[in-house]
């Protein structure tokens, strides 16, 4: 059989979720091995070390000025040229025309519910856009719909009127390099000074609830004996000092460090070093962030919104995340370290529960499902 999988961001030096999670889907179809030809379509970019050739993967870089342009020419014209017997598109759209078998990974269906698409930076928000235009044609023509949890298939299924049975869960899992890490500090000084802090890993999509942490915390620091602080990633200094400023709490920027996009490959070092993990979304379809800080060792404040308690499993604090105070106060209760014990060995046994390699195998039967 031959499947051709559209990754096309998965080279590009800094990488989001999406990209890893298709690059875990390829890796683990690698492993399965078989008769099964996968090629990888993608742009070209400095990290292309990061997947090798053999007898069974094939890599097919693809040059486009812009992501619609690759998506909606550029792949149909490779998908006509190879003949596949199935195509999946692993980031939440797909081409309108697809000469071939379709599969999407539709992660979530937030830009197809209710919300004003305001909010985020430009990117975003275009992007919120061309989701809102591209996906509703293809979910119609998919052979088979992806998705991360079974809290979002029923959203997805709710939201579009597709059949219940036409969408799949394969639930995401944790990278191998995400592990408990004993020498840390080295990793963590070029972030943040202090030994012990609160991590919160945050960007501009409102979903990710930044300024309701920031006032949380700015909460936790009036009500704290241990008054740790807090390193934030992937937000600007900008982008804080504007929250600060608005909500007339500049005295706290002494205790925030925001170093900017922190390295995937020192993330489990930087979550080894973590009191605590703050991901207190509005709205997740899976939150593998979760996952990653259990399997390093750090107990986690969550959300008992959406997908998330059914992704932690008992295994996090959860909060009201439109609560700014219920936020506060659950970072307050992480303060005392039984709990924090608890937690840890609570959330090192809920990720064994997550595996890319069998999740490779949920998606290889859906392939051979098709034809």
């Amino acid at each position: 059989m031959k499947i051709l999988i559209e990754a096309q961001r998965i080279f590009r030096e800094k990488k989001h979720g999406m990209d890893f999670v298709a690059i875990e889907y390829i890796k683990g179809l690698q492993r399965l091995g078989g008769d099964d030809i996968i090629y990888v379509a993608a742009m070209p970019g400095p990290d292309r070390l990061i997947l090798e050739e053999n007898e069974n993967l094939k890599i097919i870089e693809l040059k486009c000025p812009t992501y619609p342009l690759w998506e909606q020419v550029a792949l149909p014209y490779l998908i006509r040229k190879i003949k596949p017997d199935v195509v999946h598109c692993t980031s939440n759209t797909a081409p309108l025309y697809c000469p071939a078998p379709l599969v999407v990974t539709l992660h979530d269906i937030i830009f197809l519910e209710k919300r004003s698409g305001s909010g985020g930076s430009l990117y975003q928000k275009l992007g919120w856009h061309y989701r809102r235009f591209i996906v509703p044609s293809i979910l119609k023509r998919a052979a088979r719909i992806v998705t991360v949890s079974e809290f979002e298939a029923s959203r997805i299924s709710e939201t579009s009127g597709i059949e219940r049975d036409k969408i799949c869960t394969v639930y995401n899992a944790v990278s191998a390099h995400f592990r408990r890490e004993q020498n840390y500090e080295e990793v963590t000084g070029r972030y943040i000074k202090e030994k012990n802090y609160i991590f919160f890993l945050g960007n501009t999509d409102p979903k990710k609830n930044s300024e309701r942490v920031i006032l949380a915390y700015a909460e936790y620091l009036k009500r704290s004996q241990e008054r740790y602080p807090l390193l934030i990633a992937d937000l600007s200094t900008d982008y804080i000092d504007e929250i600060l400023k608005r909500n007339r709490i500049e005295e706290i920027r002494s205790k925030i460090y925001a170093p900017g996009y922190i390295r995937n490959s020192d993330l489990p070092f930087v979550y080894s070093g973590a009191i605590m993990f703050l991901y207190p979304s509005l709205r997740e379809s899976f939150g593998i962030p979760q996952l990653e800080a259990m399997s390093c060792g750090t107990p986690v404040i969550s959300s008992n919104t959406s997908a998330m308690p059914e992704i932690t499993g008992g295994a996090a604090l959860l909060t009201d995340p439109l609560s700014v105070e219920s936020i506060a106060n659950s970072i307050l209760e992480m303060d005392h370290k039984p709990l924090r014990d608890t937690l840890i060995s609570m959330g090192e046994e809920r990720v064994k529960n997550f595996s890319w390699d069998k999740s490779a195998k949920v998606l290889s039967e859906i392939y051979h499902t098709i034809n």
